[in-house]
């Protein structure tokens, strides 16, 4: 075989080894036997909750196994065709198990990046907040850029976005905005994004065409189902109407139909404004706020199990995770990662999966941040 092709089998192979240590192979055949005999049990269905939970359980590890030998037989497959297409002398034979094995590749890569994408939490939709800096209309105006970027990355994605509320600047962008994305994997990919995000540019408000730095951060935690328990003290909290802002029509604009939810013993607080009803807002400013906390939960298991990473995980004005420089040069890099790209407008129009791609790695690995240095 050519050189080409042991390193795509290579690849394969590394996919699959990360594949079975991620199913934790020989536990997970074990528990698959345990549930394919308690599926036969009549008794099961005596509580419905739990059954649902068992079978659900149980197709999750089915499809992983199963998806895992499947790879691993047509990668086989396929490597003894070539050698007996070598054998015959059969170029065709050769080529077409060779595209075989190239199209297994791209599917590895998939898989490795889905593997990472198995947190409690990860297959949820999720909210998305930004909110613009200290620096007025030009951190502003940032931050309404990067609410375009994550729009456009999510319809990239085939996910479906609504805006939950949005307070414009007095001049230009946005203060803040929410957004809810809907999609299978929407946490599990856009998690790492979280954290402040920096803007390079020759300003377009100034006069005088000079260069302006900006900083926006972006926050994001799960949407969560009934099944997943959240419990609020209501006296623990502060709820304000308020008259919602940007576009929406007479109503919207002119009645107190806007919720702001303060959580006061976390401060965590949460607002919606996307529907017209008070009613309507506060209900899902309630399951906004049950999200924050719960994720609020995730990041403690995850920096008590891990104390070192809790550290790299802190969102504050102070760490910055990516730096987007227009001019004098163009560059997009990561600061946890090293990625970078020379293609802004790309990434501020949704191509990021580079960038998530490598930091689920980066996170996945337990890695220490790169040494990387920022961009001036």
């Amino acid at each position: 075989m050519r050189t080409e092709i042991e390193n795509i089998v290579d690849e394969i192979k590394q996919a699959i080894s990360l594949l079975r240590r991620h199913l934790d192979w020989d536990q997970a055949v074990r528990r698959l036997d345990w549930l394919n005999n308690k599926a036969e049990d009549p008794n099961l269905w005596n509580d419905a909750t739990e059954a649902q939970k068992l079978m659900r359980e149980r197709q999750q590890l089915d499809d992983g196994i199963n998806g895992v030998r499947s790879f691993e037989q047509q990668m086989q497959d396929a490597i003894d065709l070539i050698e007996l297409g070598e054998e015959e002398g059969d170029a065709d034979i050769i080529k077409d198990a060779e595209d075989t094995l190239k199209a297994l590749g791209g599917e590895a890569a998939r898989r490795q990046v889905e593997a990472m994408l198995s947190g409690e939490a990860d297959g949820n939709d999720t909210y998305l907040e930004v909110h613009s800096g200290a620096g007025g209309t030009e951190s502003q105006d940032w931050a309404n850029i990067l609410l375009r970027m994550y729009t456009r990355w999510s319809e990239r994605q085939g996910y479906k976005v609504e805006l939950m509320e949005v307070h414009d600047g007095e001049e230009a962008g946005i203060k803040s905005a929410t957004l809810l994305v809907k999609g299978h994997n929407a946490y599990g990919w856009l998690k790492t994004e979280s954290g402040v995000h920096r803007l390079v540019r020759i300003s377009p408000f100034d006069s005088n065409a000079r260069r302006h730095t900006s900083f926006s951060s972006i926050w994001v935690y799960p949407v969560i189902d009934d099944s997943i328990q959240i419990d609020i003290n209501e006296s623990d909290c502060r709820i304000d109407t308020y008259r919602s802002s940007g576009a929406g029509g007479q109503h919207v604009n002119t009645t107190d139909s806007a919720v702001r939810i303060t959580h006061m013993p976390s401060g965590i607080v949460v607002q919606c404004q996307q529907e017209r009803s008070q009613h309507k807002n506060k209900a899902k400013a309630w399951d906004m706020l049950r999200a924050r906390l719960y994720e609020a939960e995730l990041k403690k298991r995850e920096d008590a199990a891990n104390a070192e990473a809790a550290s790299k995980s802190d969102i504050g004005w102070g760490h910055q995770i990516r730096s987007y420089v227009l001019q004098p040069y163009q560059l997009v890099k990561d600061l946890r990662t090293g990625v970078s790209s020379t293609a802004p407008d790309d990434v501020l129009d949704g191509d990021l999966n580079q960038f998530m791609e490598a930091a689920l790695a980066h996170r996945v690995n337990g890695g220490s941040d790169a040494v990387v240095d920022d961009l001036s």
